[in-house]
């Protein structure tokens, strides 16, 4: 029987080494450095009976079936759609900006007439990221335009990645479009929800294999690596190479917990501050579950860059000279023998979750000639 050690207990990692033992019958130990399950997704409930999310909101969204299907082995998800609103000089109203925005921020007589230019210069439903949404020739959708960048993009993306829009890689901006739509939905996705257990369940089924041996506060360093048939990492490729061609950086986030003795404090689950304070946002986490509770916890948002042994990697920072690193380290990562590398750290990628576990249900199926 192979014996597999996986580093990682998040998403990328727990689907491999449930793979592994349910598929092939294989030995697993799974290691992670923190205390706990479940990466960044980890959650748990507080003495308030509210499901936390430590590491910022995670919400679940795909359109792949095989994602879907093989997900739901671990849980039900109750039926819960996101919205972002954001605090725009003082008007909450929807983000992205949409065809309501328009409304909220703009007198109607205005919104009608650049929702009827809208409408002859773009396709239904378009998504349209702000840096091409600039290049307008009619002056009132400049204008527009001009508002659109202004207000939503420049200062909450300087905020968040450190720099302004134009010196963001042009799949990060993507991703905050200008929708010409009233759907309100952050994600059109076909399936959506939030575990009704929380994430850490998922992946505590996922791994309840007796195949599986789970070893936390574990530090990979700390473990002799010929033990092992092979190994699964999905912890910082260039951590793995102990930085020997440099550091990979990344975007990191610091969350400020509050409790406040009322039922809710803001109008929704997340609440983006795009033209004011020095976070990014705040979320309100008893949304995603409905939890019922007197108090309520709430978390702000401050964004900073990753710095080893203080905080923690969340966003690879997508630029041409990183990705030029990053393949360095691929190029010293296919020398070596029956390691595999994958997950948001060790593709160097920001990888949604439903992604992750996509990512590793096709390396299975590539790697390993077996259908999920």
């Amino acid at each position: 029987m192979k014996k597999n050690l996986v580093v990682g207990a998040g998403f990328s990692g727990a689907v491999i080494a449930n793979l592994l033992a349910a598929k092939l019958d294989e030995t697993v130990v799974v290691i992670d450095k923190k205390e706990h399950i479940a990466g960044n997704c980890y959650d748990y409930r507080d003495e308030n009976g509210i499901m936390i999310h430590k590491y910022g909101s995670h919400i679940f969204h795909t359109n792949s079936d095989k994602v879907w299907n093989y997900i739901r082995n671990f849980t039900e998800f109750n039926n819960y759609k996101h919205m972002v609103l954001g605090n725009i000089d003082g008007i909450i109203t929807h983000i992205p900006f949409n065809f309501n925005t328009l409304y909220d921020v703009f007198s109607k007589e205005k919104a009608m007439k650049l929702e009827e230019k809208l409408c002859a210069n773009f396709n239904k439903e378009a998504k349209v990221p702000i840096l091409e949404f600039q290049k307008q020739n009619d002056e009132d959708l400049k204008e527009l335009a001009q508002f659109v960048y202004k207000k939503i993009f420049l200062y909450y993306t300087t905020k968040q990645w450190g720099v302004a829009p134009e010196g963001v890689d042009g799949s990060v901006t993507a991703r905050v479009p200008v929708y010409l739509s009233r759907d309100n939905g952050y994600f059109q996705d076909k399936y959506q929800g939030i575990p009704k257990d929380g994430y850490t369940k998922v992946v505590e089924k996922m791994l309840n294999h007796k195949n599986i041996e789970i070893k936390l506060n574990t530090d990979f360093k700390n473990i002799n690596p010929s033990e092992y048939d092979r190994i699964f990492y999905t912890g910082p490729i260039d951590e793995y190479f102990d930085y020997k061609l440099g550091e990979l950086p990344y975007r990191s986030v610091n969350f400020k917990f509050e409790t406040f003795n009322k039922p809710y404090f803001q109008s929704n689950s997340v609440v983006n501050y795009p033209t004011s304070e020095d976070f990014t946002r705040i979320h309100e986490y008893k949304y995603y579950l409905d939890d019922k509770s007197d108090k309520t916890v709430i978390a702000k948002e401050y964004s900073e860059n990753f710095e080893l042994g203080k905080n923690e990697r969340y966003y690879p920072i997508p630029k041409t000279e990183n990705t030029e690193l990053y393949n360095k380290y691929l190029e010293l990562a296919k020398q070596e023998k029956n390691v595999y590398f994958l997950g948001r750290l060790g593709d160097y990628k920001y990888y949604d979750i439903d992604k992750a576990i996509l990512r590793a249900l096709e390396f299975f199926e590539e790697n390993f000639g077996k259908e999920v």
